[in-house]
């Protein structure tokens, strides 16, 4: 591979559901905070941060996990553990986007800019969560929830208290769907000894995943009531639903490639949500 086509696989650019499932939370919380009618620039600003955000976490997290890796079959080929990226290539590509990410909200208030330092501390101390946090997949939805809170900021130069309860569930789903994620690595992690949501809730896992895609849609369910939302965003979130029923199939059998399949595919339950939640104001 050229250098270039290993910084895209560093950074995931051949995979971006990472991407999408920042993406649609923050969407939500954007069209909620404006009323369902977002300024364009904000939406543009908020998409493109998301985007660099979720690259350069991954540059992060890759040169932390290094020595981890090599030892996990999914990831032993990465740029940077198979020795084709250097440690310092990958913190300095971060560092670039990360920075880019801060010249996009220049223009914003300086709430904004206040949280966006907070959200960059999450998204570079994450990785580290996973040699001694039992849970780190909780941490996880913060660092992936906190555009919703900066949503917030962006149109209302304020976060009230329905933000960080968005956020709340955010960390919920998070640990559904980033759980069925790290089934597919269980036994590699047992043995390096990463902790991981999928070894601390051992054989209680798919019940655990099932009760925070519940806790998940129940909080999302309080929030549109208090946004006044309609029948509309009620027939997304039975969509969410029957998508979280779904993973259920997936995952009871604890098998690789059904639970790596179940986690890819929450970006239609993400999806659903943000679309109930847009046609809802839409429709109006």
């Amino acid at each position: 591979m050229s250098k270039l086509e290993l910084y895209f696989r560093l950074v995931r650019l051949d995979k971006p559901i990472g991407t999408v499932l920042l993406l649609w939370p923050t969407l939500a919380a954007l069209w909620l905070a404006s009323g369902g009618v977002p300024d364009w620039q904000l939406l543009l600003i908020f998409s493109l941060g998301t985007f660099l955000m979720r690259s350069a976490g991954c540059a992060v997290n890759d040169y932390a996990d290094q020595d981890f890796d090599k030892h996990v079959k999914r990831t032993a080929e990465r740029p940077i553990t198979s020795g084709r990226v250097s440690g310092k290539e990958a913190l300095l590509i971060a560092a670039g986007l990360a920075l880019l990410a801060f010249l996009l909200i220049q223009p914003l208030n300086a709430l904004v800019k206040q949280l966006s330092v907070a959200a960059l501390v999450i998204a570079a101390t994450y990785p580290y969560f996973k040699r001694f946090f039992a849970i780190p997949q909780a941490y996880l939805g913060i660092a992936f929830g906190f555009g919703m809170p900066m949503a917030f900021a962006a149109v209302q130069n304020a976060v009230p208290p329905v933000a960080w309860l968005l956020l709340l569930g955010n960390v919920f789903w998070a640990v559904a769907y980033d759980t069925e994620y790290a089934m597919v690595d269980r036994d590699d992690d047992l043995k390096i000894g990463i902790k991981t949501s999928a070894i601390t809730f051992g054989r209680f896992d798919v019940a655990a995943i099932m009760l925070c895609y519940g806790v998940h849609l129940a909080i999302l369910l309080v929030v549109g009531r208090q946004f006044g939302l309609g029948l509309v965003f009620l027939l997304g979130m039975a969509v969410a639903a029957a998508c979280a029923l779904y993973h259920y199939f997936l995952i009871r059998g604890r098998e690789r490639a059904p639970c790596f399949a179940a986690f890819r595919h929450n970006n239609y339950l993400g999806a659903a949500v943000f679309a109930g939640i847009a046609l809802d104001y839409a429709l109006r």
